[in-house]
């Protein structure tokens, strides 16, 4: 009797083991594989799965989530002979749990081992001047090639990212030489096309101030002669009107001619250049009788212009 129950209880034993070795439970972003007698048969997803006691087995636990994984610093030799020291970044997930743990060996060794050498034949491919300028377009061929080389992997890479490009201490240096010479270059290029500009519109300047002044001087030649031409007229028009009179025998007329050329006389006496002093004599009344005769003469012309006009 106590061998029955000794019995009873293995059984039970016996099936918990089996039911505890057939439930697995896979968490969120993983998935395993699942091997029958070594081989491959099915892939279980997160959740709750059930698998056939002591024939089945779990073969590979992978991660499905995105990843990241460092490169470590390598050196890199360009085109043109400059070493650099590079490192950078790897973004990966898995999409093919069967394909990453049958295809390939230790996945992400192989990942970045491929990585690593296709940075060296990228920027190996290129002048230093590009590799410091040009970084989106290395990054985006390293993708393109990293993502097809591991895509029987189950794979894909997201992301390839270059994070730091160190040149030699001396080629910084000659560097930061070049690029303040050209800065200099620049600068005195600037300074001397401002200066040209400068002379450019100081002459621009002084040409139109020209060309106003001279214009200016033409109309003021211009307002002058037409004055003297004016002048001219009157002077010819008085002494057409003095001739006239004095042929009629009007005294006034000559009174008038006389005091003119006499007052003209003593103007220019009194504006000469002469520092001599000049003693002559003066006939007021003279000078005053011419006045009034030129009083005279100028009633009779308004007189006659008037009875014309009535």
């Amino acid at each position: 009797m106590f061998g029955f129950q000794e019995f009873v209880i293995l059984i039970l034993v016996l099936a918990v083991v089996l039911v505890a070795m057939g439930v697995k439970s896979v968490p969120q972003g993983m998935e395993y594989t699942v091997e029958r007698f070594g081989r491959y048969t099915r892939t279980l997803r997160p959740g709750l799965n059930l698998i056939t006691p002591i024939i089945d087995r779990i073969g590979a636990r992978l991660n499905m989530m995105e990843r990241v994984m460092d490169v470590p610093s390598q050196e890199v030799i360009t085109r043109d002979n400059a070493m650099v020291t590079v490192d950078g970044v790897v973004f990966f997930q898995v999409l093919d749990a069967a394909k990453a743990a049958y295809e390939v060996n230790q996945l992400e060794l192989a990942i970045l081992n491929l990585t690593m050498t296709n940075i060296r034949t990228v920027m190996g491919s290129m002048d230093l001047d590009e590799l410091l300028s040009q970084r989106d377009k290395i990054n985006a061929e390293l993708l393109h090639v990293v993502d097809d080389a591991t895509t029987p992997w189950g794979v894909k890479v997201t992301r390839i990212e270059i994070k730091d490009i160190t040149p030699p201490r001396d080629l910084v240096d000659a560097m930061a030489r070049q690029m303040k010479a050209e800065r200099e270059k620049r600068a005195n290029i600037l300074e001397a096309e401002g200066f040209r500009q400068a002379e450019i519109l100081k002459a621009e300047g002084e040409k139109q101030a020209a060309i106003l002044e001279a214009e200016g001087n033409r109309q003021a030649a211009f307002l002058d002669a037409e004055a003297r031409e004016r002048q001219a007229q009157a002077e010819a028009k008085a002494t057409e009107m003095v001739s006239l009179a004095i042929a009629k025998g009007d005294l006034n007329a000559i009174n008038y001619f006389v005091a003119t050329k006499y007052i003209e006389s003593l103007k220019s006496i009194a504006t000469s250049d002469n520092q001599k002093l000049v003693f002559m004599p003066l006939e007021a009344s003279s000078v005053i009788g011419a006045l009034g005769g030129i009083g005279e003469l100028a009633k009779e012309a308004m007189g006659r212009q008037k009875g014309a006009g009535a």
